[in-house]
């Protein structure tokens, strides 16, 4: 089969599932596994968040937004070469990939139509239900639900784990100019992780969001997972933050409990990996209970 992944969580999961040789294209942020980083890149972004600060990335957003136009170009000449059989896409989010509009779009000028899946998880057990679409699609419906009950099983650990801890207070932004809370799956992965989301909803879209909501929310821990962003992508604007008024009297801050984490592996992306995210929150809320170390894929702001 000849896949064409456009989501970096998808990409994943085809990896997972044994078939990263069949991938023949991959969006421009597929980054994992390693092996899958030499695939034909299908995707450009009119946008490059390594050359520009978080306010400028969230004003050009907006601009192409309010005009009407596309975060991201599909190379239609490159699709038709390479002729796939599925690909893979998201429904979710304008921000975060190409959209199945613009994929029906470039799909109407193919002289053989592929199947497309397009993925809208908002939730843990959409993910895994993605997942599992993905193995029907690929004739590995077997290994999907073993993948499945391998990642609720570990989830089911964490959570024994931290039975009986009193919940940490946490704050989670996913944005640091202007502010967003982390939404959607991450809510829920605090839940499980042992802690009490302050600022969001779960299921619910991630939101803008005030200084003095986070402030007053009086955070135990602040988790810093910028989308997109690397760890010393977003210690390097820390002082978004650091600078605003009453940043020295947030309980995290006092307590030494603000982290950086690796948003993209863990946080942004509805993958396999988000279980590794609740592990990691798991092990910043609790560190006593797994053996009091930071985690890889986390730092100490």
């Amino acid at each position: 089969m000849r896949i064409c992944s456009l989501l970096p969580g998808a990409t994943e999961v085809v990896a997972t599932l044994g078939l990263a040789d069949d991938l023949v294209a991959i969006s421009h942020e597929c980054d994992y596994p390693p092996e899958i980083r030499q695939k034909p890149v299908i995707i450009r972004s009119i946008v490059d968040p390594k050359q520009t600060s978080s306010p400028n990335i969230d004003r050009q957003v907006r601009e192409a937004l309010r005009e009407g136009q596309g975060l991201y170009r599909i190379d239609e000449a490159l699709l038709r070469r390479l002729d796939p059989d599925l690909i893979l896409t998201q429904s979710l989010c304008d921000v975060c990939a190409v959209t199945p509009t613009e994929v029906k779009r470039v799909l109407a000028g193919l002289a053989r139509r592929p199947q497309m899946i397009s993925l809208d998880a908002t939730d843990l057990q959409g993910v895994f239900r993605d997942i599992e679409a993905i193995g029907v699609a690929t004739g590995r419906d077997a290994k999907a639900r073993w993948l499945v009950e391998a990642l609720t099983g570990r989830l089911a650990k964490v959570r024994a784990l931290v039975e009986g801890e009193t919940p940490r207070r946490v704050a989670c932004i996913e944005w640091l100019d202007p502010l967003y809370c982390a939404g959607h799956w991450v809510p829920e992965m605090v839940t499980l992780a042992g802690g009490a989301d302050l600022l969001a909803t779960a299921g619910a879209p991630s939101t803008q969001i005030s200084w003095e909501q986070v402030r007053g929310a009086h955070p135990d821990v602040l988790v810093l997972m910028p989308c997109g962003f690397s760890i010393d992508r977003t210690l390097s604007e820390l002082d978004r933050l650091t600078s605003r008024p009453g940043w020295n009297d947030v309980p995290a801050v006092q307590d030494g409990s603000v982290y950086a984490v690796e948003g993209p592996a863990y946080f942004n992306r509805s993958g396999p990996r988000l279980v590794d995210g609740v592990e990691l929150l798991a092990a910043l809320f609790f560190p006593h209970r797994f053996g009091n170390r930071i985690p890889e894929g986390a730092r100490r702001a």
